[in-house]
């Protein structure tokens, strides 16, 4: 495979074959001395190495967004509203229903349910929405409630996480998202998320989830006020406390302590273990894990940070090692677009060699960029995603079908395969299955409405052209839709 000789100070072979770590140094050394062509290569062959190599995944499920009242106000959010807002709204038990009865139609597997952090829905209210779930589609997998609003319930509630997970997870909780991950560095944090849980305590939430056995994924939010070497600590942090959940197997055997490798991450990361204490008595629950990392650019249409200013090396200087106060505090954005996204996620794939899955962000990227990143290390395409609220209002409105969303992935050389939460999968789209997605007929094709110059007549020449229009208009199937 080569290294890039007397550009890099390490074998970055060993990394790729899984036999060294990168530290967070020589994840930064690739990020400023490594090309784009080099990043691509690597990042592929990890992931040809950790997935099976003819194939590429995607779930089906609705990202249902029950509340929009939220008592956080972090600057880059366009959804939230106060309770007071004419457009402010929390959807009843009925409601949710309707949209999971539609998901269910198109064969979707499971919900992805977050809302804002409304202070007037009491703990009963959530356990009785899990049950009714659990009871009505007892099919649908339920991936709902991220860190911060569990943060919140805390408070809300007067219980530690612990009990809150316990408890929703008796109701039907099946697994947790990661959202509101944004960048746990508490410089940019207190910036951009305020009202919001600390970074701590977005890892404590999950290392507790990982305790109570159920598995979550992990996110960063990239192109704002943060700098590289701070998104490099975040995918440590997360990497370190999925070493210390893949070590629990070990203490969930009797006789079992724990382990140097969990006694060294909780000496890195004290505010992580602060509060929650794991119970010294071994459990029979398999732990939980993060099973797959995402991460997009941050959008700044409708939002309070958007009305920052860009960045401007010629007025501001560098931005990483900056010396401008107004960079140093957060009043300028550095925006990331396809480059720097595909570039990080290249990067994460080497990084995190941990966490098995890295999937796609095409809902922020667009699917172009989004097929990409199936060469810079991500296996897995997301959601078809039959609903989307919080990116969308900040102007990103990107929708793709299954048929569209196989095709990416088949156009791209690999087989398009239907997974569920867990990465298993549950359908593969042979190319010799008339009936895939992507390769079956539509009943009724979109079309266009072109306009074609008969036969006598191929336009005039320029400046004689007597303004009679001698055109007949066309239907014509769009492109790739035949």
């Amino acid at each position: 495979m080569g290294t890039l000789s007397g550009k890099l100070s390490f074998d970055i072979d060993t990394v790729v074959e899984g036999h060294a770590r990168l530290t967070d140094a020589q994840a930064l050394e690739l990020y400023r001395n490594a090309s784009m062509h080099d990043l691509g290569e690597w990042a592929l062959a990890v992931t040809q190495r950790l997935h099976r190599a003819d194939e590429r995944t995607y779930v089906i499920d609705r990202n249902i967004n029950y509340t929009n009242v939220c008592t956080a106000r972090c600057t880059f959010c366009a959804f939230r509203r106060d309770h007071e807002d004419a457009d402010s709204y929390t959807l009843s038990y009925d409601q949710i229903g309707e949209k999971i009865r539609e998901l269910v139609a198109i064969n979707g597997t499971q919900i992805l349910m977050q809302g804002g952090m409304n202070d007037r829905l009491p703990i009963e209210w959530y356990e009785g929405l899990l049950r009714y779930i659990k009871s009505n589609f007892p099919t649908i997998h339920i991936h709902a409630f991220s860190p911060p609003e569990f943060v919140e319930f805390e408070r809300f509630f007067g219980l530690d996480v612990r009990d809150v997970i316990r408890r929703f997870h008796a109701a039907g909780l099946d697994t947790i998202p990661g959202g509101g991950g944004e960048i746990f560095a508490p410089r940019v944090r207190k910036k951009i998320g305020l009202g919001k849980c600390t970074g701590d305590d977005w890892l404590r939430v999950m290392r507790v989830a990982h305790e109570e056995g159920l598995n979550t994924s992990c996110t960063m939010l990239i192109g704002h006020i943060e700098f590289v070497r701070e998104r490099i600590e975040h995918m440590a942090a997360l990497r370190d406390m999925q070493d210390y959940a893949l070590a629990l197997e070990g203490f969930r055997v009797e006789g079992s302590g724990f382990s140097d490798l969990q006694q060294c991450v909780q000496s890195r990361w004290p505010g992580v273990f602060a509060k929650s204490l794991l119970n010294p008595e071994p459990r029979t629950l398999n732990p939980g894990s993060y099973t797959a990392f995402i991460h997009w650019p941050f959008q700044r249409e409708n939002t309070p940070l958007g009305r920052a200013r860009e960045w401007d090396p010629d007025v501001h200087g560098p931005f990483d090692d900056a010396v401008n106060d107004d960079v140093l505090k957060g009043r300028v954005v550095r925006m990331a677009g396809a480059h720097e996204y595909l570039k990080t996620l290249a990067i994460a794939r080497l990084f995190l060699d941990n966490i098995p899955n890295l999937q796609s962000s095409w809902v922020t990227m667009g699917p172009k960029v989004g097929q990409l990143a199936l060469f810079f290390g991500a296996n897995d395409m997301g959601s078809v995603m039959m609903e989307e609220n919080v990116v969308s209002a900040a102007g990103t409105t990107y929708r793709l079908s299954e048929r569209e969303i196989c095709r990416l992935i088949r156009d791209s050389g690999w087989i398009p395969a239907q997974r569920d939460q867990y990465y298993n999968v549950l359908r593969r789209h042979e190319s010799t299955d008339a009936n895939s997605p992507d390769l079956r007929p539509l009943q009724s094709p979109p079309v266009r409405e072109v306009r074609q110059i008969d036969k006598q007549f191929i336009g005039a020449a320029p400046g004689l052209d007597d303004g009679a229009d001698r055109s007949v208009k066309l239907q014509l199937p769009i492109l790739g839709d035949r």
